[in-house]
């Protein structure tokens, strides 16, 4: 009878562990949100960690941009061919990236290089006990080294999002136009005319800062709540980089269906 309780005693200690997590990074947030005036005073922190997080990232996004660009040219051009309606490329390359993989594909990848970052440096700070050295001294952690980090992540990922779009949109041309050869005023005139500002656009922006917000606040968590060894410290970037993965699928589906949803 013990052997068979044993499962349920651990689905239930998992959902409870999962629920006080779930309540902390509620509170820890809200605090971020609290202590968010030093962050803007003292610009020079947050300023700091928008080139730490963006700037630094920046390698990565625009030849990840690129890659995607030209293997959707590729592929849309094979399979536009089909029916007749290769100058309609520019269209699939342009709606592919500023709807769905631009936001997405550039999300993933922030959370893979700034945000395991961004929580290796704050758990190591916590390993090595500057954080109780700053509460010692009267400096709050969390304005001087959580919220700077986080609103560096947020502004950061919008703007990376669109330059990996921009930069996919020059890799669909690049292949598209000059080495296949489609008709360079057809791939950009059917790109201006069936692309919207409001319902493409603007809904891609929107859901790179969504990402932003839920990507910056995943890393600084895990690395704050981190346990304060060399094990600890690797198993939050591992939990930082999985959830946020996770997390970027999950809000992509469901603010895509509000999206479509509302377009209709």
């Amino acid at each position: 009878m013990p052997g068979l309780l044993e499962p349920i005693r651990r689905l239930g200690h998992g959902m409870v562990e999962w629920v006080w997590r779930l309540g902390f990074a509620t509170r820890f947030f809200f605090a971020i949100l609290l202590h968010s005036g030093t962050a803007f005073r003292r610009l020079h922190l947050t300023l700091r960690e928008i080139y730490f997080s963006g700037v630094m990232s920046l390698l990565i996004i625009l030849v990840s941009g690129l890659f995607v660009g030209l293997v959707l040219g590729l592929q849309g051009y094979e399979t536009l061919q089909r029916y007749g309606s290769t100058e309609a490329l520019g269209i699939l390359v342009a709606l592919s990236l500023v709807r769905e993989l631009g936001p997405v594909v550039a999300g993933l990848l922030f959370a893979s290089r700034a945000g395991s970052s961004i929580t290796a440096e704050i758990g190591l700070m916590k390993t090595t006990e500057q954080l109780k050295a700053m509460d010692m001294m009267a400096v709050n952690p969390l304005a001087r080294v959580v919220a700077p980090r986080f609103w560096g992540g947020v502004i950061s990922m919008p703007l990376l999002a669109a330059m990996f779009s921009a930069m996919g949109v020059f890799g669909g041309w690049l292949i598209g136009v000059v080495f296949i050869g489609v008709d360079d005023g057809a791939f950009w005139a059917q790109m201006q005319s069936s692309v919207d500002f409001r319902y493409d656009i603007m809904n891609g922006v929107i859901k790179s800062i969504v990402f932003g917000f839920a990507v910056s606040l995943i890393a600084v968590f895990e690395g704050y709540d981190s346990a304060p060894t060399a094990e600890g410290v690797s198993r939050a970037i591992t939990r930082t980089v999985v959830t946020s993965a996770m997390t970027i699928l999950a809000l992509d589906f469901m603010l895509t269906s509000f999206m479509f949803r509302g377009n209709s």
